[in-house]
């Protein structure tokens, strides 16, 4: 059901991640004040494909990249789903394949929170500002 990433999925990746966070974020992110940073994403995703110690699982279908998760060792840097896939088990199924136990969430992602909660995860009370304008705070989560 998921395939290792190459970097000829790194636009797929960049334009799944938009979508899902246009979607999601957009209380935080409101796209009129702060525009995608495209190219900025891209350049990070093509960095996280070229990274050895990090690995990239995706699904697709006829339409493309349809989830994704990037992690290494200890840390689960970057999960998403096409927003037509919410709620349907794929998120689940992908995070299944993830060995990961920690992972940074935006505190206004009421969403994805929910989600990680449900599944184990914790906050450990950590917390940091994400390094996109606005800068909102991200919250360290350990799974237990």
């Amino acid at each position: 059901m998921f395939r290792r990433a190459t970097g000829s999925d790194a636009v797929g990746l960049r334009d799944l991640e938009k979508a899902a966070n246009l979607v999601a974020l957009a209380h935080v992110f409101p796209p009129e004040q702060h525009p995608y940073p495209d190219q900025l994403v891209l350049d990070r995703w093509r960095e996280v494909l070229a990274d050895p110690d990090v690995t990239t699982l995706v699904s697709e279908d006829d339409e493309g990249l349809t989830a994704f998760a990037a992690f290494d060792e200890d840390t689960l840097l970057h999960l998403a789903v096409r927003t037509n896939q919410w709620a349907s088990g794929l998120a689940r199924t992908l995070m299944a394949e993830v060995p990961s136990t920690r992972l940074w969430c935006l505190a206004e992602n009421h969403r994805a929170r929910r989600f990680y909660e449900r599944l184990g995860w914790r906050p450990t009370g950590k917390e940091e500002p994400e390094t996109f304008v606005p800068f909102p705070v991200r919250l360290e989560y350990e799974l237990r």
